[in-house]
């Protein structure tokens, strides 16, 4: 930073900060918990000499708040993969089930946004399509701020629920899916070749709520990757220009995904690795009758509380899912 010429690449330089400071604020955290600790033995190593009541109090309360600052730390840690840092782009669609299943990816979309609410990360709907009777047919977020897509790439898969359908007048148990789909945000310092000749894109008028523009004109964008078939929509920003460029940029990630899932399945063909099916398996299940129980089946890990999993209580699920990714990686 102090070499002459540092500023003349502005966005070079910005993004250049940004890493220094990730790394600043990892140092300062360890040495913060490092210091935490020392106090901490020194509090226990009183408490042996002479008991007290409210040095025993003040000393539990201050073990509570350090394993709660270590677990953030070692998340963080956790946090590392290549494109963690990244803004995240998720989709959600509903399976086969009519209202029930829409209603349950309307019930996915309020977790994931009470979620990214309790983690100060801005969740922005570029597209939403209504159910017919409730709930939604599909939607597409951006999630942006510190390590979105690393929080929430443990959500990529199928979600399925199992409980007493409001929707069926007899009351019988129902189960529902719902895909989840989450790739990270492309930045303009990686290239991506897109031909126009490939693209063709459609406008039309945007439906649902948005103000007094909505249905007054053609802002909604719809783009087609015709060799790829990737369709890519945006209707919630206020013009077409802003729409078109929200829809591009969801193109540019998802074209960019799939090459990289490509030379990730060629790299395992020719290590002879069996690659677990990510996409269109079942990863976790919810079950609002006849228990109470969200299980994810990747890590084993369970709670009884789904209330707090509705209302967006993630993080137990996300943290147990990057310890299981990083055993899969390093088996040793």
């Amino acid at each position: 930073m102090a070499e002459p010429g540092f500023w003349d690449n502005q966005e070079k330089a910005q993004k250049l900060i940004s890493e220094t400071n990730l790394l600043k604020e990892k140092r300062d955290s360890f040495l913060a918990l490092k210091k935490d600790l020392t106090d901490e033995e020194t509090a226990l190593e009183l408490l042996r000499l002479e008991a007290d009541a409210d040095l025993q109090k003040d000393t539990e309360d201050q073990l509570a708040k350090l394993q709660e600052e270590f677990h953030q730390y070692e998340l963080n840690l956790l946090l590392s993969g290549e494109y963690d840092d990244h803004n995240a782009l998720m989709e959600i669609h509903p399976g086969a089930g009519g209202t029930e299943a829409m209603d349950w990816g309307n019930m996915l979309l309020r977790m994931y946004q009470r979620y990214c609410d309790s983690r100060g990360l801005k969740f922005e709907v570029n597209n939403f399509e209504p159910g017919d009777e409730a709930g939604l047919k599909s939607v597409s977020v951006r999630i942006s701020g510190k390590n979105a897509y690393g929080l929430l790439k443990s959500e990529h898969g199928v979600h399925r629920l199992v409980r007493i359908s409001p929707f069926d007048s007899a009351k019988r148990r129902h189960t529902s899916f719902a895909s989840v789909e989450v790739i990270p945000e492309v930045d303009d310092s990686i290239e991506i070749d897109i031909d126009p000749k490939d693209l063709r894109i459609d406008v039309y008028r945007s439906s649902g709520a948005g103000g007094q523009h909505i249905n007054k004109t053609s802002s909604a964008v719809r783009i087609t990757h015709i060799p790829t078939g990737i369709v890519t929509t945006s209707q919630a920003q206020r013009s077409q220009f802003q729409n078109r460029d929200t829809a591009m940029n969801e193109m540019r990630a998802k074209l960019f995904h799939l090459e990289e899932e490509k030379k990730r399945k060629e790299k395992a063909a020719l290590k002879g690795e069996q690659l677990d099916i990510a996409w269109g398996s079942q990863i976790r299940s919810y079950v609002f009758h006849p228990y109470s129980m969200v299980k994810d089946h990747r890590t084993g890990y369970e709670t009884a509380d789904v209330g707090g999993v509705m209302d967006g209580k993630l993080d137990p699920f996300i943290y147990a899912y990057l310890q299981w990714r990083l055993s899969q990686e390093n088996p040793e």
